[in-house]
């Protein structure tokens, strides 16, 4: 069977676009030859679309797209994501896919398992499906599943279901598998998708036909990377990693020799962080961003993904040095925007900074200047960014890593404001390595910025591991403790100093309401801050 799949990047809540979008895919790939044309998950109404199916019209509207479609397709069938109305007890929708065809009535398929877990809350709106089965089409009997109802007890975080929709189906005799999925992008996780998907195929000896979205809704981003899977577990084909794609596999070609492999870590996370952010933008409006250029590392890689996911003429950097501001840190902001063609300014802000300073003397007086002082400098900075985005209608993009985010180094209402915050869930040693990946051919980053040590030149010679533990010590401890959820005993038994260890520990959790306030920042990570990870603010639980 020759399966077109239709790696789509669906908006959310756009149900005109999304339904041109798929009748186009359709018409493309029937015309290559498809005996079958499979989407991902939700396409019509995109993933995930959260509280608006909430809204009086949204799924009827939705029901509409899906009815225009079927009177669309020809005698080629289509297998089209959608929600639909639960008509039993339970939550008010099904997470749903239709079959249509030309001269037959729509059959419907529900999603069985619902991922309420990490940035899934699926048990929010959607009733489990009662029952699932195969449908034969041209003679086959094919099992269709909905992106978790694949992924087998094994490669979940823990055991989550009581059933298994594969089972169910193979026990009826499923010739063939499909998968409509909308899986968010996550380091190692196309690794881990592909060896899940070629256990199943290879446990059952059945093909395996698995089709992602792509694209960036919010903070997540959707790498695509559909799939074939022969019945022996091998590699029938594999689409792109973040790009649109419509291609043709057949369940009975050979398998690809030699494998074409992955990405490197790097490049699946560049590529990641600029279709995400490039969606963002346009999906939400905007055709242009501003953001800081300090001379550090994580504004130099913010804007060498901005200019890459926009355009340099649609980027603008400025740097807004005071008396702390070294020479060479404007150069450095100079240099860079010049090597990647971007717009500059540098607006001194030390003319601000000591008015705003001069206003506090009375109430001051007589107490010594501290980290107030120096906060005053990165809020002047945020309100600048501010003035001239209200001012061109500039997207403003905030540049902090995710070390600084986890234990609080960073200024709220100063370098946290913005509309979306690119690397925030990238560690500063990961920061590094990509940044030495753009820099893989030309040096587009001048060489000093990647070598300097890190400073918010906040205060003289100042430097960020005068508050902070080295990076390479402070990464690992951030892994285990926010990502992994490790205790402090743990992570102490694992080498790493104890008074450092809490030290970060309380950090984190002290800081937890700078992160309630901060911008939305695109995931890449497997526990992400905002998204994946909900914690209180006002509590007291030490361990």
């Amino acid at each position: 069977m020759k399966i077109g799949f239709a790696q789509l990047n669906s908006t959310v809540g756009d149900l005109p676009g999304n339904h041109r979008r798929i009748l186009d895919a359709y018409r493309q790939l029937v015309a290559q030859g498809a005996d079958l044309v499979l989407t991902p998950e939700l396409a019509i109404t995109g993933y995930p679309p959260q509280d608006l199916v909430f809204k009086s019209r949204f799924v009827p509207d939705n029901l509409a797209i899906l009815e225009a479609l079927h009177g669309e397709v020809g005698d080629v069938p289509l297998i089209v994501g959608y929600v639909d109305f639960n008509l039993g007890s339970g939550k008010p929708f099904h997470n749903a896919a239709a079959l249509l065809q030309r001269g037959e009535p729509i059959r419907k398929f529900f999603k069985s398992l619902l991922p309420t877990y990490d940035v899934f809350d699926e048990a929010r709106y959607f009733e489990s499906a009662l029952n699932v089965s195969p449908v034969e089409i041209a003679g086959r009997k094919i099992g269709i599943t909905i992106c978790e109802d694949i992924w087998t007890e094994k490669y979940l975080p823990r055991r989550l279901y009581g059933s298994s929709p594969v089972e169910l189906l193979l026990k009826q005799g499923a010739e063939i598998l499909l998968n409509l999925s909308a899986s968010p992008f996550g380091l190692g996780k196309v690794h881990r998708r592909r060896e899940m998907l070629a256990a199943i195929a290879s446990e059952a000896k059945v093909p395996v036909f698995y089709c992602n979205a792509i694209g960036g809704n919010d903070q997540l981003v959707f790498d695509g990377n559909s799939m074939a899977i022969a019945s022996d577990g091998t590699l029938l084909g594999k689409l792109d990693s973040f790009k649109e794609e419509l291609r043709i596999i057949d369940s009975d070609t050979p398998a690809l020799h030699p494998d074409p492999g992955f990405q490197s870590e790097p490049e699946e996370l560049h590529d990641a962080l600029v279709l995400g952010l490039r969606d963002y933008l346009h999906k939400c409006g905007f055709h242009s961003a501003v953001l800081g250029l300090s001379g550090g590392i994580d504004s130099a890689v913010t804007a060498c993904i901005a200019a890459e996911a926009l355009g340099a003429q649609n980027v603008l950097g400025v740097t807004m040095p005071t008396e702390f501001s070294s020479r060479g840190s404007i150069d450095d902001s100079l240099l860079l925007a010049k090597n990647l063609g971007i717009g500059f300014r540098e607006i001194s802000i030390q003319n601000s900074f000591t008015t705003f300073k001069e206003q506090f003397t009375d109430i001051f007086a007589g107490v010594k200047e501290d980290v107030t002082e120096e906060n005053m400098q990165p809020r002047l900075r945020g309100m600048t960014l501010m003035a001239i985005s209200n001012k061109f209608g500039h997207l403003v993009l905030s540049t902090g890593n995710k070390s600084e985010l986890a234990v609080g180094y960073c200024t709220l209402y100063g370098d946290m404001c913005g509309g979306l915050a690119v690397i925030s869930d990238v560690p500063k040693t990961l920061v590094y390595e990509l940044a030495e990946w753009i820099n893989r051919d030309r040096e587009l980053i001048p060489r000093n910025t990647i070598e300097k040590p890190p400073s918010a030149e906040l205060k003289p010679d100042q430097l960020d591991q005068d508050t902070l533990p080295p990076y390479e010590i402070l990464d690992p401890i951030l892994q285990l403790y926010v990502e992994e959820q490790r205790s402090v005993l743990d992570i102490v038994a694992r080498g790493y100093d104890e008074k450092t260890v809490r030290w970060v520990q309380r950090r984190v959790d002290l800081n937890e309401y700078k992160r309630a306030q901060a911008v939305p920042g695109l995931k890449i990570t497997t526990r992400a801050f905002g998204v994946g990870r909900k914690m209180p603010i006002a509590q007291r639980f030490v361990e």
